[in-house]
């Protein structure tokens, strides 16, 4: 399996999915943001079509055309970019897993199924291994994120064994609180033959304590504006302050941030100088009353 000979590890952007006032996705600025990572940043990994850029609400064209559109931007810029191909149909998600390895990116991630939903590890394991067989040359990544999928297989059971049934698994993206969960997937991992990438930015120091190598993080400053109330909508209000690049609001059912929430971050990114660009206000961030 042509792996790369350079673990997936560091700080690894969960990418937006910028879009327009009318919903649409907004292809052209994708560019300028792998710009923004890699120059401004200093971010050259990628986490695309995962929470954080809605991949779940976007159709199945959409996100091979965002995946594609992020893989062909970052070429010779981002190191890896790894797309996040979960969904609730085993077929769509073999689909998204073939499309990503013919369009050249460096590894694929999955959720848990979360309509229908595995009752035992191996249930899980089945349905992750089908999809992973469907690009088997591309590192595969688990995305445990059990506050959203309500599927609560601990991730250290999942690990036990099972890179004897998925040959291509490479690691983790863990977006849990549990701690305990996660130093055990740590202790599994003495051999350091997994990337653990932790993905709850307000527990991220925590985390690097324990053991992990890696981390999935939208901005450094997100533990000082995570008071206020935080998500995707408030994240794309937050980074359209901070880079510059017009993120548009989230779409449905997601709501936009408000306006006191944009002001109240405004602040507070002036007040630790991490506002580059003062002439943005709330009507060029997608905020509403």
């Amino acid at each position: 399996m042509a792996f790369p000979k350079k673990k997936l590890r560091g700080l690894v952007a969960a990418t937006l999915t910028p879009m327009t006032e009318n919903g649409e996705i907004n292809f052209p600025v994708i560019g300028q943001y792998v710009d923004y990572l890699v120059k401004e940043q200093g971010v050259k990994n990628i986490f695309v079509n995962g929470t954080t850029g809605e991949g779940l609400s976007l159709s199945i064209s959409e996100r091979r055309q965002v995946a594609a559109e992020w893989v062909t931007q970052g070429r010779n810029k981002l190191d890896q970019v790894v797309i996040h191909v979960g969904a609730l149909s085993v077929k769509e998600s073999q689909e998204l897993a073939q499309h990503a390895a013919e369009i050249g990116a460096d590894g694929i991630a999955v959720i848990a199924p979360f309509f229908f939903k595995s009752q035992s590890k191996d249930a899980l394991i089945s349905f992750l291994r089908e999809v992973a067989a469907a690009a088997p040359a591309l590192p595969f990544y688990y995305y445990h994120i059990p506050s959203l999928t309500g599927v609560k297989i601990r991730a250290e059971e999942l690990l036990d064994g099972i890179r004897e049934k998925i040959p291509s698994f490479q690691g983790l993206k863990f977006s849990d609180t549990d701690l305990l969960d996660f130093g055990q997937c740590v202790d599994q991992n003495q051999q350091r033959q997994f990337a653990l990438l932790f993905g709850v930015d307000e527990q991220l120091l925590s985390g690097l304590i324990m053991g992990a190598n890696g981390a999935f993080c939208i901005q450094r400053f997100i533990n000082h504006v995570i008071k206020l109330g935080f998500g995707v909508s408030q994240t794309k209000a937050i980074m359209t302050l901070v880079s510059g690049i017009p993120m548009g609001p989230p779409r449905l059912p997601l709501q936009k941030a408000t306006q006191e929430f944009t002001a109240k971050a405004e602040a507070k990114l002036k007040s630790l100088d991490f506002l580059p660009f003062p002439g943005l206000r709330e009507g060029n961030v997608g905020a509403c009353s």
